[in-house]
């Protein structure tokens, strides 16, 4: 199991890494809340464990990114002790609360108990929408018209926010969770990239791309993948 470890002080991160490897868990680490925005994108860990009080991003910031595209528990490990503190990372999605300092026997039991609420996939499941069909597990796609069926090649970049969208069906996806879920922080505002890219899986996926029926544009806010016609 992958564990994320973000947190800005290098003991804590070095103990945590040290313990937590020796229990047989697989760690990733991060210093600042871009770095744990980045390695959650990049290495989709099964569990997070954030301190809130982080540089370039707060914590709470990082919380609301992570949940705009996973469902991975979120274990806060902060500093902070006031109760309007724990409220606002719970709300914001947070599973559980840890406070510094912390026993490592009760931070290894909060963390077997989130990971035992974790649903047991035994794979990626196969999507369908129109004459679509993606693979997860594979990176695969095809498409089938007037009864021949064909392999659509995507770019790793119209991969990565067709993938988003098929991991929230129905559900809206917001400008700003696909561009730091792509490209990161720096481009929350290059709202173009999104439409270029759009518009370049509308005409691989769409039956007619100037009316597409599955993906949707929700103006001002972000995209949402319909699977239904």
């Amino acid at each position: 199991m992958k564990l994320l470890i973000a947190d800005d002080d290098p003991q804590i991160v070095r103990a945590l890494r040290i313990t937590l490897t020796a229990k047989g868990y697989e760690i990733v680490t991060a210093t600042d809340g871009a770095q744990a925005i980045a390695a959650a994108v990049d290495d989709r860990p099964d569990l997070f464990l954030l301190d809130l009080g982080m540089p370039q991003l707060d914590g709470i910031d990082v919380i609301h990114a992570i949940r705009g595209w996973s469902e991975a528990p979120i274990l806060v490990i902060s500093g902070r002790t006031g109760a309007a503190d724990k409220v606002d990372a719970l709300d914001a999605g947070a599973d559980d609360y840890v406070t510094k300092p912390f026993s490592i026997e009760e931070l290894l039991a909060r963390i077997r108990a989130l990971t035992r609420r974790l649903p047991q996939h035994d794979a990626d499941p196969v999507v369908t929408f129109g004459d679509v069909s993606v693979d997860l597990a594979a990176h695969s796609i095809t498409r089938t018209t007037a009864g021949e069926t064909r392999q659509v090649r995507l770019t790793p970049t119209e991969w990565s926010m067709l993938e988003l969208l098929l991991r929230n069906p129905g559900r809206l996806v917001t400008r700003q969770t696909l561009l730091e879920h792509i490209w990161g922080t720096a481009h929350v505002t290059d709202t173009g990239y999104l439409r270029l890219y759009m518009s370049q899986l509308r005409k691989k996926l769409e039956h007619d791309p100037a009316r597409p029926v599955h993906l949707l544009t929700e103006p001002g806010m972000g995209y949402r993948l319909v699977l239904e016609d």
